[in-house]
């Protein structure tokens, strides 16, 4: 006879590797539930109701100062041109 023939089947849960197969979408659904946990448990907190007049007063303040916006403006200059600005002269008193 046979060595195949003297085999006896198996249930499939006594194959490890249904259990790996199976450990992936297991661990992504658990994943899910504490994310849903997480988002119910911490609400995202309410926008100010005058946001629109904050906005206002953060551009009246970044225009009165021009230079305020210097570094900003120099990196995105450098990003889109590759060409790094030239050093300005430091006032001599």
């Amino acid at each position: 006879m046979s060595k195949s023939a003297h085999l006896v089947a198996q249930p499939w849960w006594k194959f490890g590797h249904v259990w790996m197969v199976l450990a992936g979408p297991a661990v992504v659904v658990v994943a899910g539930f504490v994310t849903l946990y997480l988002a119910i448990r911490t609400p995202d907190p309410v926008v100010s109701e005058d946001y629109y007049r904050q906005g206002i007063e953060i551009n009246k303040t970044l225009e009165a100062d021009p230079n305020s916006l210097a570094p900003a403006i120099q990196a995105r200059n450098h990003a889109a041109t590759g060409v790094a600005p030239a050093a300005k002269p430091s006032p001599k008193p």
